[in-house]
């Protein structure tokens, strides 16, 4: 009769493993009994003092107290040591690094352990793992205020409002970016409070997994449609702008005394592949973007670039020698050109506050208790308060600055210093690095769930295969096939479709624009009418449909505005020509 032991340590690891090739028993009750004998003898030699008892005889467990009984699958690594024992000869006991053939059944009873079966009686919850069976969520209010910033803020953030705020006004530029950010704090709200299954409390990963949860038929493939583009455009437009910010760097060192790109051009081509080999290995570390020192580390970025470009701005007002910048004069407008500026400014200030792509991620990673919707609600209030803030002190200080001829992006007012614009630059660029997969890690996730659900027999979608780091605290790294080459191949596809297509982007742009009402605006107030109950034509209810349908005018009014060039008469897209 062989023997099997498995000793793990409060969050399913194992720790120590014995196996035996004989003992003298005649039956399996006293194999079992042999077992837990072994099992004490063990810890007692090793000091371990506090120990949990689990094993699959009931009769055993009936009559022994401090043991648990647990279904035969959630013993199945014990079960494997014990077929490894008929091919020794003597007593074996392994510390820290098992045999293979029982880590990998690591995973799935690490799974296991978080089910009511396998925890002590009257214990509801694991000290490692959540209801749901998934590790324990550390997330604080302060890490999701961070995610949150980070998500929202970009270089497209602030230093595109001087702009913005230049085509509305002292007045109306300030009173927009107020408003939308209030706009955006409910919306965010409404969606934060969809994280839990209106039937069954469940919890939902993903926003689709909440669109899946509060509704169906038509409104889930559409959404399932416009979610997953919306991410590519993200994901698409990170590319182009980090790559040309690395251009830059190289422009700037070469040429300091270039006031335009026809003094000193140089190719960006390089830099799109350097970014998207960069991205490639990043898409393959596990959990990257949600790694809390990543969030520290983009929001640190997004103050320090943020930090200097508001110092050049106020250097400028002082007149302070050594600013060199280049007065980008607009001209005379018509009418009908100033309104179309107008629409984009306020369609632009609307779209820079969402976040709402990633929302439901973020609230994935928040502990509980308290609940998840106090602490997001309190995370969200942090962090729109710093980016209205942010965006108020940019779009002002940008306007008064150049006035009317305030660029679309304010650092490429000013070409000296060029050695602090390549530090602003650089800046841009790591945090730019890391938004990508931000947006790209809920499509990774996406299709490679729904494969793995299809065929969960297929090695090269399913398999992990196990490469040692050499460091005990991160433990193997699980190489996956199918997503080393999935991964590779769309970051590879949507990089050449961005170095090559001018039309790709503006098109993308466009996409970015039409998606932001149903995204951020009409699905969340659909889910939290469906969450709540609230009765058709009562007070909340329309209240919630004319803030929706205002957002839809503003979209609308934005995306009318944007495709006049895209759609303009005169010939300025070549196919496979860079526009860079």
């Amino acid at each position: 009769m062989r023997i099997g032991v498995v000793i793990r340590n409060k969050c399913g690891e194992a720790e120590v493993i014995l196996a035996t090739p004989r003992a003298q028993v005649s039956s399996v009750l006293q194999a079992e009994c042999y077992a837990l004998l072994q099992a004490m003898k063990l810890c007692q030699e090793l000091g371990i003092c506090h120990v949990i008892f689990e094993g699959d005889a009931k009769m055993v467990v009936d009559n022994i107290q401090a043991k648990v009984f647990v279904k035969s699958d959630g013993n199945k690594a014990t079960h494997v040591v014990a077929q490894l024992a008929k091919n020794l000869n003597s007593e074996v006991v392994w510390l820290e690094d098992g045999p293979c053939e029982c880590t990998e059944m690591q995973h799935t009873n690490n799974q296991m352990l978080s089910d009511h079966d396998l925890l002590p009686r009257g214990s509801r919850t694991s000290e490692c793992f959540d209801e749901d069976g998934r590790p324990k969520r550390a997330g604080t209010v302060w890490s999701a205020s961070v995610s949150i910033t980070t998500a929202v803020a970009g270089p497209a953030f602030d230093l595109s409002l001087a702009w913005s705020v230049a085509q509305l006004g002292w007045v109306a530029g300030p009173a927009v970016i107020i408003f939308f950010s209030l706009v955006t704090y409910c919306t965010s709200a409404l969606l934060c409070a969809c994280y839990r299954s209106p039937v069954t409390a469940k919890r939902n990963h993903t926003y689709m997994d909440a669109i899946r949860s509060h509704l169906d038929g038509a409104k889930v493939k559409t959404c399932w449609v416009i979610q997953y583009v919306n991410l590519l455009v993200q994901a698409s437009g990170y590319t182009v702008f980090a790559s040309l910010m690395m251009r830059d760097i190289e422009r700037f060192s070469k040429c300091g005394n270039a006031a335009s790109d026809d003094a000193c051009y140089v190719n960006s081509m390089p830099y799109f592949i350097a970014f998207a080999v960069a991205q490639i290995i990043f898409s393959q570390i596990p959990k990257f973007s949600q790694l809390r020192s990543f969030s520290i580390l983009r929001l640190m970025m997004f103050l320090f670039y943020s930090g200097i470009g508001l110092g050049l701005v106020i250097a400028k007002l002082a007149g302070v020698n050594g600013i060199y910048y280049t007065d980008h004069s607009i001209g005379t407008m018509t009418r009908a050109q100033k309104m179309l500026n107008i629409f984009r400014a306020i369609g632009n200030i609307a779209q820079l506050y969402d976040s709402s792509a990633v929302l439901i991620e973020i609230e994935d990673t928040v502990e509980s208790p308290p609940s998840e919707v106090e602490t997001m609600r309190s995370a969200i209030r942090r962090g729109l308060t710093l980016t209205t803030f942010v965006s108020m002190l940019y779009g002002c200080m940008g306007f008064a600055a150049f006035g009317n001829n305030s660029p679309v992006f304010l650092l490429y007012a000013f070409y000296k210093p060029y050695w602090l614009l390549n530090i602003a630059s650089a800046a841009i660029v790591i945090q730019y690095a890391g938004g990508y997969q931000i947006y790209l890690q809920p499509i990774f996730g996406m299709a490679e769930e729904t494969l793995a659900n299809r065929f969960p027999d297929n090695e090269f979608i399913t398999k992990d295969i196990k490469i040692p780091t050499g460091c005990r605290h991160f433990g193997p790294y699980k190489l996956n096939l199918f997503r080393l080459v999935w991964r590779t191949v769309f970051v590879i596809t949507t990089t050449v479709l961005s170095m090559f297509l001018a039309l790709y982007l503006d098109l993308l742009k466009l996409i970015q624009i039409l998606s932001f009402w149903p995204i951020a605006v009409y699905f969340p107030v659909e889910m939290y009418i469906v969450q709540k109950k609230i009765p058709k034509w009562s007070k909340r209810w329309i209240c919630l449909q004319i803030l929706s349908l205002g957002c839809l005018i503003v979209t609308i009014a934005t995306a009318a505005a944007s495709s006049v060039d895209l759609f303009s008469i005169e010939p300025k897209y070549y196919p496979f020509k860079p526009n860079f």
